[in-house]
């Protein structure tokens, strides 16, 4: 399992008093992307900047299909930027590829679009490293689960348990929700005026 993949099954398993907006949920995953990414030295972070390092097969499609976007030219892509370029429709993908492995199961004749009802997952060992892996207060998945709503923010000295990149991302992941938050907000605000000019309030 990847890091992608475990926030999600984490945020489908683990109760939160609030609803996962599948926006934040996408630049989380964009975010597990780049530390998984990390891991697997297919890719250096100098700053806010992303060097791709050298290709290879990381052993999962959307792992393999973020790798392959990447941008190779100088100046190349910030932090910032690739979470709003690969997140877009992410949570999709991602639940998309837990169904083809069996990991999620939707009910039948479900005719309602995607709704956080609308599926649930399997008991799968995929789950269980999931669960394992959120019980036991791992720091990366337990700032991405703060950064979507579904777990208190950690605690400041679980930084130091992480090295600087994985603390560059998680920063900019933070920074993108709050982001995608305040545009909700303004929107937010924006109809309910227009919605009073036609009252004739």
């Amino acid at each position: 399992m990847t890091t992608p993949r475990d926030l999600l099954v984490s945020t489908m398993d683990v109760e939160s008093s609030r609803p996962v907006e599948q926006g934040d949920l996408s630049l989380a995953l964009a975010g597990a992307e780049l530390i998984d990414l990390c891991d697997g030295q297919a890719i250096v972070l100098d700053g806010d900047r992303i060097l791709p390092g050298a290709q290879q097969d990381l052993g999962d499609r959307l792992l393999d299909e973020a790798v392959s976007s990447l941008i190779r030219q100088e100046p190349y892509e910030s932090v910032e930027d690739w979470l709003w370029r690969r997140g877009r429709g992410l949570s999709s993908a991602y639940l998309t590829a837990l169904e083809a492995a069996g990991q999620v199961i939707r009910p039948r004749h479900q005719w309602i679009p995607f709704r956080s009802d609308a599926a649930s997952l399997a008991d799968s060992p995929a789950r269980r490293h999931a669960a394992d892996r959120w019980t036991s207060g791992e720091p990366v998945l337990a700032f991405l689960a703060a950064a979507v709503g579904i777990h208190d923010e950690p605690a400041e000295e679980v930084a130091s348990l992480v090295d600087d990149a994985v603390v560059t991302v998680l920063a900019a992941v933070n920074d993108a929700v709050r982001e995608l938050e305040a545009v909700r907000q303004r929107r937010s605000i924006e109809d309910a005026a227009f919605d009073n000019i036609w009252r004739g309030q």
